[in-house]
């Protein structure tokens, strides 16, 4: 499954568009991460505005893809191009709670839930504890405790 995430209208939903817009942006990058690391999906969010100078155009951070809108247009546009373009509509989620935007995708055949949907999605996602180190990485080994172990067997 993939989401596709209108950028300004999630962060619009956490109150976070009026702040610091690099900020809000990397912010929801981060949580977008981690639900990917989660959930094991494919995400494009697809902001309004010029592109991060740390998140280009095009650029997947952690599986992450990050699009903007094409000059002189705006997100919407963007994200109705790439339903219109896609070959798997019926696999794709919209998150958006913009009404027009729905209604195009519906049509398309995609799914849509609502940035205040996702946003509890993502809010349950950094609730769960973080089982990716548990699973990763054994524990440090400690060398010198191994080391006077095995002096202490060998055989003489």
């Amino acid at each position: 499954m993939s989401y596709l995430i209108d950028g300004n209208n999630v962060m619009d939903q956490a109150g976070t568009l009026d702040q610091d817009l690099s900020f809000a942006r990397k912010r929801l990058i981060n949580e977008l991460v981690r639900f990917v690391a989660a959930k094991r999906v494919k995400i494009r969010v697809v902001f309004d505005g010029i592109p991060e100078e740390d998140f280009p155009e095009g650029r997947s951070y952690k599986s992450v893809k990050i699009l903007y809108a094409r000059p002189g247009s705006d997100a919407d546009s963007r994200i109705k191009d790439i339903i219109r373009k896609s070959s798997y509509k019926r696999d794709m989620t919209l998150v958006s709670s913009d009404k027009e935007l729905g209604v195009f995708a519906r049509r398309q055949g995609t799914r849509v839930i609502s940035a205040g949907q996702f946003r509890s999605m993502l809010r349950e996602t950094s609730e769960q504890p973080d089982t990716v180190g548990d699973t990763c990485c054994p524990e440090p080994v400690n060398v010198d405790e191994w080391l006077d172990f095995f002096e202490k067997t060998k055989k003489p």
